[in-house]
């Protein structure tokens, strides 16, 4: 990319720097690590039924007119398809050059480290099913559910979504390569913020494996109650 023929010059000049990329790669994982957590506490709220989660799903349909929660998708999905590329193109720039760093990194990294690029890729595949299947309703008939009060029923569009295995089970996939992901991205996203050292590498390494094992949890929770448990039937 060239930064003189680019019409935003100060942003080619990040992206050609590798610790730009490197930067990019962190500050678009920070925002997915906060997004999951506040997701996954609002997904949780299906556990306390239709009222409160269609409640809930109200809300975020009507905040700020509705701009919201599209606003949210959209930055979500520009977030996920930045990281993925900046994560792309320090890979190959690290294999091509074959630096002493790149081959210490090879050396160091976890089995979860080494896939990131494929689980990534697999992940924002997974977003847009996910979006096409509970936002755009492709191929089903959710958009019709309607509750007693004539809301939406999001808590049935999940339930019966969910209902059917094998989405249950490519959501499970789709969470098992997130937290894979996330056990190892965190730690790198708080080496490349200079928030970790030799001394607090440990506690870096707990809060990653803490956080991913969290998420991973709170996630197949709904799908393995569905199907396991007979929730929501």
């Amino acid at each position: 990319m060239n930064a003189s023929a680019c019409s935003f010059p100060i942003v080619c000049r990040v992206w050609k720097s590798s610790i730009g990329r490197k930067l990019i790669v962190a500050l678009t994982g920070l925002v997915l690590v906060l997004f999951l957590a506040g997701h996954l506490a609002g997904n949780l709220v299906v556990f306390l039924g239709p009222k409160p989660f269609n409640d809930y799903a109200e809300f975020l349909h009507h905040f700020l007119h509705g701009a919201g929660v599209w606003g949210a998708r959209l930055g979500l999905l520009a977030a996920v398809a930045l990281h993925i590329a900046a994560t792309v193109s320090l890979t190959a720039e690290n294999k091509a050059a074959r630096t002493a760093y790149a081959k210490e990194t090879n050396i160091q990294a976890s089995t979860s480290g080494r896939i990131m690029i494929w689980s990534g890729i697999t992940i924002l595949a997974f977003v847009i099913y996910h979006l096409m299947h509970f936002t755009l309703h492709l191929g089903n008939a959710y958009g019709g559910y309607q509750d007693e009060l004539g809301r939406h029923d999001a808590w049935k569009m999940v339930i019966d979504g969910f209902s059917v295995w094998y989405v249950s089970a490519f959501y499970i996939l789709a969470m098992t390569l997130l937290c894979s992901h996330l056990s190892h991205g965190v730690g790198a996203m708080f080496q490349t913020l200079g928030l970790r050292s030799k001394k607090s590498a440990p506690l870096v390494t707990a809060i990653s494996k803490g956080y991913a094992l969290f998420i991973w949890l709170g996630f197949i929770s709904i799908p393995v109650a569905i199907n396991f448990f007979g929730f929501g039937r």
